[in-house]
């Protein structure tokens, strides 16, 4: 294994393996594998890169740490030559962290400073500019994220972000280093190392900008970001001989489908309005889950009705509905329910047939993942930027695991789609 991801939630996972299997055009990409967690046991040689699936985006900094330092240990000894610490493109987290603490302790780990830290990703609208993160033409704390029910982002500065997690500086690397090229890059890097400054946040407004990021760090042994900075990483493997390139066939998958949403973002309430006006779906009610009212026998019931339908259930609601959620049960407590409440439901369905599943929500997709105990993940084509199709040869299903704000106003059906194979 050449490079080796350790990503903090299972959407995330996915969008990062999804951007080094397919690599720039004409190149191709890497050999890819995304696990569930830290393995037990080594990977398949034939395996060029490996992305560790975490859910630490929510926990406890000093968890977020422990389990990423895990990560990097598996990774290490499937002989990784680089580390890529991958967080949301939207940089979500708290002043408490973990993006900061992660981040460092990686840096620990491996001896490192002047550490490329960058969430751009510009085809879904996300660009860093003097150091502070847009989301298409808003700031961050502009665009909704203000209102994440779990990582309120309330500043766009992120190196101001960032500091208020880290122990040591954090540098920028304006767009004019940026512009001048790799070795301007690498320069800048070192001098930011010579400084005590271990994460570097770096401006990128076009792919472009990732991929001299990336070849500028083409030896690191750390780098951290969103999925777009390993845009060019493939291309420094094969360029050195080390990787061949690769493609991500797909034959597509047959049987029964099912769409779980637990996602609040705007896209996704968007989506959902989209698909309710040609499919069958179902809103769940918070009181009635936390009342035991609303369980999984419901939602399996209406699958089952609806089977071929291309169904949908979801708990997405305004950032009104959910802070009136909140206060009345306490953030955690509904997050868990709704969680377990998905994660019980998807079991169920891929226990009784169902081979397509589209789930909506970063967190709603690590509980899903954990509970259907995937094993190793096929990295196959991508169905809207940022989501992959993911096959597990373990449970013999086809699945697309988005993140709230990615994909196109049809996406769930078109998701379902390009599971068989349609699209």
């Amino acid at each position: 294994m050449l490079l080796g991801v350790i990503a903090d939630d299972f959407t995330g996972a996915g969008d990062i393996a999804n951007t080094l299997a397919k690599g720039l055009p004409g190149q191709g990409g890497l050999v890819v594998a995304q696990y569930m967690g830290v393995p037990s046991e080594a990977a398949d040689p034939l395996i060029e890169a490996g992305v560790v699936s975490l859910k630490t985006r929510s926990i406890p900094a000093a968890d977020a740490v422990a389990q990423s330092l895990a990560a990097l240990r598996w990774l290490r000894e499937q002989g990784c030559r680089q580390i890529v610490f991958k967080y949301c493109s939207t940089f979500d987290s708290t002043p408490e962290g973990n993006i900061g603490p992660v981040g460092e302790a990686l840096a620990d780990a491996l001896c490192v400073k002047g550490v490329l830290a960058c969430p751009a990703f510009p085809q879904v609208g996300r660009t860093v500019y003097q150091g502070h993160l847009f989301v298409h033409d808003r700031l961050l704390n502009e665009s909704g994220m203000e209102n994440h029910p779990l990582t309120p982002m309330s500043d766009s500065d992120i190196r101001r972000w960032l500091s208020r997690q880290a122990k040591n500086p954090v540098g920028l690397l304006p767009a004019s280093v940026v512009r001048a090229g790799a070795d301007a890059v690498s320069s800048a890097l070192v001098a930011a190392a010579d400084r005590g400054e271990t994460l570097v946040i770096a401006d990128a407004a076009i792919d472009d900008d990732l991929v001299v990021l990336g070849r500028a760090a083409a030896t690191a042994p750390l780098i951290t970001g969103g999925s777009g900075i390993a845009i060019g990483l493939p291309g420094n493997f094969i360029a050195a001989g080390l990787a061949r390139g690769s493609d991500t066939a797909f034959e597509g998958v047959t049987g029964p489908e099912a769409i779980l949403a637990g996602s609040c973002s705007g896209a996704t309430r968007g989506q959902i309005e989209v698909h309710a006006r040609e499919h069958p779906v179902l809103p769940l009610s918070v009181d009635a889950i936390m009342s035991g009212d609303t369980d999984e026998d419901d939602l399996i019931a209406f699958f089952e009705k609806h089977r071929g339908g291309k169904p949908l259930a979801y708990s997405s609601g305004t950032p009104q509905d959910v802070a009136v959620a909140q206060a009345r049960y306490g953030r955690k407590v509904l997050a868990d329910r709704l969680d377990t409440l998905f994660a019980q439901t998807a079991r169920r369905l891929v226990d009784s047939g169902v081979t397509r599943l589209v789930v909506a929500g970063g967190e709603t997709s690590g509980a899903v993942a954990q509970a259907l105990e995937l094993g190793d993940l096929r990295i196959g084509p991508e169905i809207d930027a940022g989501v992959p199709i993911l096959v597990s040869g373990k449970r013999g299903i086809a699945l697309a695991l988005k993140s709230g704000n990615f994909g196109r106003a049809t996406f769930f059906s078109h998701a379902v789609d390009a599971l068989e194979g349609k699209v």
